[in-house]
């Protein structure tokens, strides 16, 4: 079977049904500048996924993004790929390094090297929002700045890169709300996961719209169910039930699933309420 029908049936299929031996075929097709540009970007993309990534694929795609003679998407999806190895290091700090993706140096290297790209005005801007939207998946102290800048331009694109990344670095309330004023799709787009991700309450009356009004795009609609379910918890399941009657299956299940993710807050949230009233005398 070549490298091209494996990768396509690997596409196709969830991780969990990889073969024991697919990381090393991301490797080889990575490693091989002369394989199609398709099939290194699906190794690139798939490559990040924890079933796989390891140091050895995360020096390769780091080396990847570095390469200056590498094509500015293979690029971009190689930095990307980066990104959820990063946030789960930073989230879980190698307090049990066995059970890690990656080794605290690798973490640690990638931080620096990404840090470094981003400062270089002469990597492409393709590159370099990619590089900004995988390294703040694990913040640091320069992202803010980052953030800001990239919000302040008149480019769309650098408003868009900014709002995903006001996902996971906090401090960008104000910004995160004004943003679905945007005519920018992206940038609505990226706006109500942020506001999701950090439950604000003021996101609610365009968050209700979105997932109320008929005829919304779907990518955007997804994205609000979710989000919609962190940002009131008590009263999601009104604004989403009549979902669960949608024509199309996969929103079905996301109104489902949102719904049991409010229920579950909401009871939460009424336990803290019940223990912070009682005294416990």
């Amino acid at each position: 079977m070549s490298p091209r029908m494996d990768l396509e049936m690997l596409n196709a299929i969830p991780p969990w049904e990889w073969p024991n031996d697919a990381g090393a075929l991301f490797m080889e097709v990575l490693r091989d500048p002369e394989s199609e540009e398709s099939d290194r970007l699906i190794a690139a993309e798939l490559g990040g996924d924890f079933t796989v990534v390891n140091d050895e694929i995360f020096d390769i795609l780091l080396s990847i993004i570095a390469d200056s003679e590498e094509t500015v998407s293979l690029r971009g999806s190689a930095a990307i790929a980066l990104g959820p190895a990063l946030e789960h290091s930073f989230l879980e700090e190698f307090d049990d390094p066995e059970d890690m993706p990656i080794s605290e140096p690798t973490f640690l290297k990638a931080q620096t090297f990404l840090r470094k790209l981003f400062m270089d005005e002469d990597v492409p801007k393709e590159v370099l929002r990619r590089t900004l939207e995988a390294s703040v998946r694990a913040p640091q102290d320069w992202h803010k700045e980052a953030i800001r800048n990239a919000y302040s331009s008149a480019d769309d694109d650098w408003k868009a890169t900014a709002v995903f990344s006001m996902c996971y670095v906090g401090g960008f309330e104000e910004q995160i709300l004004e943003a679905p004023e945007s005519d920018n799709e992206e940038i609505e787009f990226e706006a109500v996961r942020s506001a999701g991700n950090w439950g604000l309450d003021g996101a609610w009356a365009h968050v209700e719209e979105i997932v109320t009004a008929a005829g919304t795009d779907k990518i955007l609609l997804l994205a609000a169910i979710e989000a919609i379910a962190s940002i009131r918890p008590d009263q999601a399941g009104v604004a989403l039930v009549d979902l669960t009657l949608h024509d199309d299956e996969e929103i079905v299940d996301a109104a489902h699933e949102a719904m049991a993710m409010a229920e579950t807050m909401a009871m939460l949230d009424g336990a803290l309420d019940d223990e912070e009233e009682d005294p416990g005398w």
